[in-house]
């Protein structure tokens, strides 16, 4: 994978796995890499910052839940109104990207 694809489809992606299920950081990873096929196999130091920037952005919401036998808290991401209505432009680019894409093959 060329991390330059990735940087440019970052949000797109993080925003997609959001879509079904709130996640917390560690689970995102796995479910990102689940759902590729492994394709995307993101490390921790390029997840947070993005995470913690389309929070800055409104575009993810964020609340602790405890989980385990321990009761330990962990930060769940979810999208929110404006979170939804970012996905929905950036699939629709992604589509006229991919579209322009196909039509010079």
């Amino acid at each position: 994978m060329n991390p330059d694809q990735l940087r440019g489809n970052l949000d797109l992606i993080l925003l997609s796995v959001l879509e079904r299920d709130a996640l917390y950081g560690f689970r995102i990873i796995q479910e990102v890499k689940a759902r590729s096929d492994g394709y995307f196999d993101f490390k921790e130091g390029s997840l947070y910052p993005a995470l913690h920037r389309l929070t800055v952005e409104g575009l993810l919401t964020t609340e602790e839940r405890e989980v385990g036998r321990n009761g330990k808290p962990r930060k769940y991401y979810l999208l929110s109104a404006r979170g939804r209505e970012a996905l929905e432009r950036k699939r629709a680019e992604w589509q006229a990207f991919k579209g322009a894409l196909d039509r010079l093959a």
